[in-house]
C-alpha cells in the first residue's frame, strides 16, 4: 500500500468531466437547435469517449484490485458496489441522450431534462469518488496495482488519444498539465505538443457539424 500514489490523472479526468457548462448552454440557447447541435458536436462525442474510457478502466482494473485487497471488509466492499452502480447510472443517462438524439422531431425539453440529470448525476459521482474512493485507493492499492490500472486506462483511451489528451489538458492548471505530459512516452509527448494540442485548439467542438 502506498500514500505516494500519483492520482494526477484521476483529478484531471474529473476536472475535465465536470466541465458540463457547455451542455447547459447548448440545451438552453434560444438561437440554435439543441438536438442538432448535440447530435453533431465534437464536444458531446469527446465527453462520451472520455467517460467510457475512464469508467471502463476503473471497472476493469481499479475496482477488482481494490476488491481483492479489501476481502473481509464488507463496508469498503459495499462502497465499490456503489461506485459501479453510479457508473451504470451515468451510462444509462448517456445512452438515453443518444437515443433521443436519433429520434425524428426529438423534444428539446426532454433533452434538457436528460442533460440536467447527467450534470447532477456525474457531478455527484465524481465528488463521491474523490471523498470516499480516493482515500481508499491511497490506503489500499499497491504501486504495482496502480501501474496496472494506469496501463489499462491508457489502453482504453487508445486511438482517441489525439483528441482526448488535449481535452484532458484543456483548462488544467500548469503544474497538472506538466505532470500529465511528463507521464507520456516520448512519441506521444511529441505528437501531443506538436500536433494534437494545436488541432484541438482549432476545433470549435460545441458547434454543429464538428463531430470528432
Amino acid at each position: 500500500m502506498s500514500n505516494a500514489l500519483d492520482l494526477t490523472v484521476m483529478y484531471a479526468m474529473h476536472g475535465a468531466c465536470r466541465d458540463l457548462a457547455q451542455l447547459d448552454r447548448v440545451t438552453t440557447a434560444a438561437d440554435c437547435d439543441p438536438v442538432r447541435v448535440l447530435a453533431t458536436a465534437a464536444g458531446w462525442t469527446l465527453l462520451k469517449q472520455a467517460l467510457r474510457a475512464h469508467h471502463a478502466a476503473e471497472d476493469d482494473a481499479l475496482w477488482p484490485s481494490l476488491r481483492l485487497n479489501l476481502a473481509g471488509r464488507p463496508k469498503d466492499l459495499g462502497l465499490l458496489e456503489v461506485m459501479e452502480a453510479e457508473h451504470a447510472a451515468v451510462a444509462a443517462v448517456v445512452q438515453a441522450i443518444d437515443e433521443l438524439l436519433t429520434e425524428p422531431g426529438a423534444d428539446p425539453l426532454r433533452l434538457g431534462q436528460l442533460t440536467d440529470a447527467l450534470t447532477r448525476g456525474l457531478a455527484g459521482h465524481l465528488q463521491h469518488e474523490e471523498d470516499t474512493a480516493f482515500p481508499l485507493i491511497r490506503r489500499t492499492l499497491t504501486a504495482e496495482q496502480w501501474a496496472h490500472f494506469s496501463q489499462v486506462h491508457a489502453r482504453h483511451i487508445g486511438k482517441n488519444a489525439p483528441l482526448l489528451l488535449p481535452w484532458l489538458l484543456d483548462g488544467a492548471d500548469k503544474p497538472t498539465a506538466t505532470r500529465l505530459l511528463a507521464q507520456l512516452p516520448a512519441p506521444a509527448y511529441d505528437a501531443c505538443t506538436a500536433r494534437w494540442i494545436p488541432a484541438y485548439a482549432a476545433l470549435d467542438r460545441w458547434s454543429p457539424g464538428t463531430t470528432a
